[in-house]
């Protein structure tokens, strides 16, 4: 592929957000470790944020909401996936990975909801 067609892809690739396959465990644990640092970086604003605007059990609540809204979208999604792959035969332990995903991702969903459940509870009995 020529460099000006590859630049073009990752390009669009960054625009839309999409992501290329890794072929290779160490390229995969670069983009592992780039995703982390990353996330931590960007976290410190986020506690700074929350720490200065989470004041009372009903300023959680919309941020709650939102982390579990994009988390069931993605657990969704994830689903579509795990399908797809079921479909096509591919490797059981792929499969037994997505599994324990799409598991873990709905396991989340529901602790996000009863977090914001308390929310409402607290605050009533307030």
């Amino acid at each position: 592929m020529s460099l000006a067609r590859r630049s073009l892809m990752e390009a669009a690739a960054a625009r839309f957000g999409w992501r290329r396959a890794y072929g290779t465990t160490t390229q995969v644990d670069e983009l592992l470790t780039e995703q982390t640092e990353t996330a931590y970086t960007e976290a410190a604003d986020h506690a700074a944020l929350a720490t200065a605007k989470n004041d009372d059990v009903l300023a959680v609540q919309p941020g709650v909401l939102d982390v579990r809204g994009r988390v069931l979208a993605d657990v969704l999604y994830l689903e579509g996936v795990l399908a797809g792959a079921r479909n096509r035969g591919l490797p059981g332990e792929l499969i037994e990975r997505l599994e324990d995903a799409v598991d873990h991702g709905h396991e989340l969903t529901v602790l996000l909801a009863d977090t914001v459940r308390t929310t409402a509870a607290l605050h009533a009995a307030s």
